[in-house]
């Protein structure tokens, strides 16, 4: 990597962090807000649908602000908007209200929409074309760190370890239970008030400093007056991002509800459980970039994807331990498939990037669609059954790897 791009690239990793934190406090959140506002599995999924509904309706826009105005202007307000919403959970559990915390999730998501429809793509040209992927990959990594830490800090400072069953619902006075689900409520206010307070500290470091506007070139193959629909592979990307982040949201949220139901696992164990399967999700980030220095990524796309079909099928199967230790595998072998099919889809779209890079992004609303399917799975039969869901998904990212596996890589060898 040229040197004059190595400050953009550390700043540009950070948001990587910051958005994988947000993004998985939804797996705490789930089971929290649950008790909390006394809900159904349908019902609690609507957390993710309220996050990833954003990156559909916000993603074009976020790119066509972006191609008038600049990476800069779109990443800073990104951040304000993430802040702004994690700003309003304090008055969504004053009062309580479950509708208001999914308007709070909504605003924060549509900042981290922002925040990747920039940084995916620049990244990727932020140096050689030829280690755009492992560069993307790298810089995910600290994405997969955030992940881990996330349902740690949220197991210890949200989750209070302590489910009533219906019949201590049922002993206590309105009084009582009101002020049960009131202090559960209030446990998201400090945390996420620092986060809010982190996230606007970055934004002013981020607008004092001289980020280098990136003009893509354009390519011998693609010009901005062709339709960016033509772009076949684009448009297999999208889909293929759109059933692999339905997956990875289906298998992350449900994690502790299923941690409780196959092998009575509480809550607050169950999330230090989810915490450890997100670090092997991290490591599994460097692994895979250190993989793709000689297997080519669209390879190991597919290998990935058959092993994940594998392992969910083992986790519907099995029971106890043998269930919890396949989904952790399941998210070691998801860390490479976002990156990788991101940089796949846009590859060789030169002036076309930033839109295409906002139809990729917009395909994580298979985020908001997918748990919801699960959730409703899961109440008419049971959390285990409900992860053919995602088992499915990668059949489809499959496909797509596949698809691309004809494609001629040059080996991934260049420093980042």
């Amino acid at each position: 990597m040229k040197n004059k791009y190595l400050l953009a690239f550390i700043l540009l990793t950070s948001l990587f962090f910051l958005w994988g934190f947000a993004l998985n406090l939804n797996p705490i959140l789930i089971p929290h807000l649950k008790k909390a506002c006394q809900l159904t599995d349908f019902q609690s999924a609507l957390i993710d649908s309220a996050s990833y509904i954003a990156y559909f309706l916000v993603a074009l826009p976020a790119g066509l602000f972006m191609k008038k105005y600049g990476y800069k202007y779109g990443i800073t307000l990104g951040l304000l908007l993430f802040a702004v919403g994690t700003f309003l959970f304090y008055p969504a559990a004053e009062l309580r209200n479950y509708a208001f915390f999914l308007v709070a999730l909504f605003v924060i998501a549509s900042g981290l929409t922002f925040l990747e429809t920039a940084a995916n793509p620049y990244i990727t040209v932020l140096g050689d074309a030829d280690s755009a992927t492992q560069r993307l990959n790298f810089a995910q990594s600290f994405n997969g760190l955030a992940a881990f830490l996330a349902p740690l800090a949220g197991g210890l400072f949200i989750l209070s370890g302590k489910t009533l069953t219906a019949q201590e619902e049922q002993a206590m006075s309105t009084d009582q239970l009101n002020e049960y689900l009131n202090h559960e409520a209030s446990s998201v206010q400090t945390p996420f008030l620092l986060i809010g307070v982190v996230v606007l500290l970055v934004a002013i470091l981020i607008w004092r400093t001289a980020l280098p506007e990136i003009k893509e070139e354009t390519d011998e193959t693609s010009s901005s007056s062709d339709s960016i629909w033509g772009e076949k592979n684009l448009i297999l990307g999208v889909i293929a991002q759109f059933f692999y982040v339905g997956a990875q949201v289906c298998v992350s949220s449900f994690f502790i509800r299923f941690s409780d139901k196959v092998a009575g696992i509480e809550e607050r164990s169950a999330a230090f459980f989810l915490s450890g399967a997100l670090l092997g999700f991290m490591i599994g980030r460097f692994v895979g970039t250190y993989l793709m220095r000689f297997v080519a990524p669209s390879r190991l796309l597919a290998i990935y994807s058959v092993i994940n079909f594998a392992l969910l099928i083992i986790a519907i199967m099995t029971n106890g331990m043998v269930s919890i230790y396949a989904l952790i595998g399941v998210e070691f072998f998801m860390s490479i498939m976002f990156p990788t099919i991101f940089a796949l889809s846009i590859r060789g779209l030169g002036e076309k990037t930033k839109i295409g890079s906002s139809l990729v992004i917009m395909a994580i609303v298979g985020g908001a669609i997918f748990p919801v399917i699960m959730g409703r799975i899961s109440d008419v039969t049971n959390i285990q059954t409900s992860y053919i869901v995602p088992a499915l998904c990668f059949t489809v990212v499959l496909y797509f790897a596949l698809k691309n596996a004809k494609v001629k890589y040059i080996k991934l060898g260049s420093s980042h």
